[in-house]
This record gives C-alpha cells, sequence and structure tokens, in this order.
C-alpha cells in the first residue's frame, strides 16, 4: 500500500476514534500493525492534534458563552474548573514523560485496556438506571476527568474521552455536560503535548530520524481534523438521547477480535 494512502487511513482511523470513547491510540496501533507500517510518536500526536481542533467549531457555543460571559461567576467557575483539569493534566503528563511511560510494541496491553473499559462502561450504564444525573460540573468531576486522562496516557486502550466521561458518569453528571466538558479539557491538553513533541523533535534534531516527512505528518492532521469534526458532531447529538452501552460493546468485541488474531504478538 502506498504510503500516502496509509498516511490518509491513520488520519480517518484518528479522526474516527480521538473523541468516540473507543481509544485512538489503541486503533492506531492496531491499524500500524495490521499495515506493517509503525510510525513515529511525533506523527501520532500531531494527527491527535488535528483531531482535536475539530472541537473548537464544534462546541462555539460554549466557547462563545464564556468569552462573553467572563465577569459572570458561573462563567469564571466553569473556566477556573477547565484550567485545574489541564494543569493537572500537564502536570501528570510531564511525570509520565520524565518515567519513561512509551507506547507498548504488543498488542495485548491494548486488547486488555480495551475488554476493561468496555465492561467498565456496561457497569456503569446498570448502575445510573436509578440514579439521577445533574446537567453540571462539579470540582470532583474536574478532578475525574483530569485522572480519567493521566489514565488513558499511561495505558492505551483505556481511551481518553472514554475514562473521562466514566468518571464524569461516576460522580452523577450527565451525559452531554460530561462530554463536553471532557472534550473541551481535552484541546488544550493535547495541542500542549502535540507542541511539546514537536518542539523536542526539532530542538533534538529528531525529525531527521523519523520515517514521516512532514508534508506526510500534515496530510494525517488534515484528514485527522475533517474527519474528527464529523464523528464529534455526531457523538453530541447521539448522547442527548442514548446511553454509551454500545461503546462498551464494542470495546468488549474489539478486544475479542485482538485476541483472536493473536493480540500477543
Amino acid at each position: 500500500m502506498q504510503d500516502w494512502l496509509v498516511t490518509a487511513l491513520l488520519g480517518v482511523v484518528e479522526g474516527v476514534t480521538e473523541f468516540v470513547p473507543v481509544s485512538s491510540t489503541g486503533h492506531l496501533l492496531i491499524v500500524e500493525h495490521a499495515l506493517g507500517a509503525k510510525r513515529s510518536d511525533l506523527f501520532n500526536v500531531v494527527i491527535q492534534s488535528g483531531a482535536v481542533l475539530a472541537v473548537l467549531p464544534v462546541f462555539k457555543s460554549r466557547l462563545g458563552w464564556i468569552c462573553t460571559n467572563w465577569r459572570d461567576g458561573q462563567t469564571r467557575d466553569y473556566v477556573l474548573k477547565l484550567a485545574v483539569a489541564f494543569v493537572l493534566t500537564c502536570i501528570g503528563g510531564a511525570a509520565l514523560e520524565l518515567a519513561g511511560v512509551e507506547l507498548p510494541e504488543r498488542l495485548w496491553p491494548v486488547a486488555i485496556a480495551m475488554f476493561a473499559g468496555g465492561v467498565a462502561f456496561l457497569l456503569v450504564e446498570l448502575w445510573l438506571r436509578t440514579r439521577r444525573l445533574e446537567d453540571k460540573i462539579t470540582w470532583p468531576v474536574a478532578l475525574g476527568v483530569a485522572a480519567g486522562q493521566l489514565l488513558a496516557a499511561a495505558c492505551p486502550g483505556v481511551s481518553r474521552s472514554g475514562a473521562s466521561i466514566l468518571a464524569c458518569l461516576i460522580l452523577g453528571t450527565a451525559r452531554p455536560a460530561a462530554t463536553e466538558f471532557s472534550f473541551i479539557v481535552g484541546v488544550p491538553t493535547m495541542l500542549a503535548a502535540g507542541a511539546l513533541k514537536i518542539f523536542s523533535a526539532l530542538t533534538r534534531a529528531q525529525v531527521g530520524a523519523t520515517v514521516e516527512p512532514w508534508p506526510t505528518i500534515l496530510l494525517g492532521f488534515g484528514i485527522a481534523a475533517v474527519v474528527s469534526f464529523v464523528a464529534v458532531k455526531w457523538l453530541v447529538r447521539y448522547v442527548q438521547t442514548h446511553t454509551f452501552a454500545v461503546f462498551g460493546w464494542y470495546r468488549i468485541a474489539a478486544a475479542i477480535v485482538l485476541v483472536l488474531v493473536g493480540a500477543g504478538r
């Protein structure tokens, strides 16, 4: 398969899975193993940044509300919670980086994380049937989102959006509000990670050591952004009237397929 076609496929996979709670990193690893097309961490982080940028136009109403009502106490409280979740994620991410946490070469850890996440979604949705969720973001929710993002960073296959949304649901936040807050926190988080990775590559002369030239990286970035915009708009509408149970079943099925085709490679 031609290199540009592989790049386009990875961009589509990233765009579809970055915010849908099924693990974008896990799916990228699966596709890379299936095609024998290993990509650098720089490539993966940059195309993730492209997918993350799609959130900005989707949540333009919320962002506009923040910009036009910044003097309002409710707005400042919401922004402060976003900022705290972001800062804690950055601190924890830096600690993981210093600890040398890297993506696994084998797929079995991804299969385990996807299966566990699927079971977690099903159990949480079952538990929520008798509970009332509220359309608000509390401080425990903000801290839970930060913890969820760090768990996903340390364990590929967990899903950053999935872990964050699960934390929100367990702590009593309604699905639409949980999805929105989790996604908005992810914007500066992933853009900061992308900027750091690019800066590191440039200052340490690592770009020349990667397989991908910059035009290839930018192709994946652009495709991921366009596809992610469509996927996020769909998911935001979906959670208005549906639970996350379908994603739990999908994750379990995907994990079983990984094991059957030899996830222990």
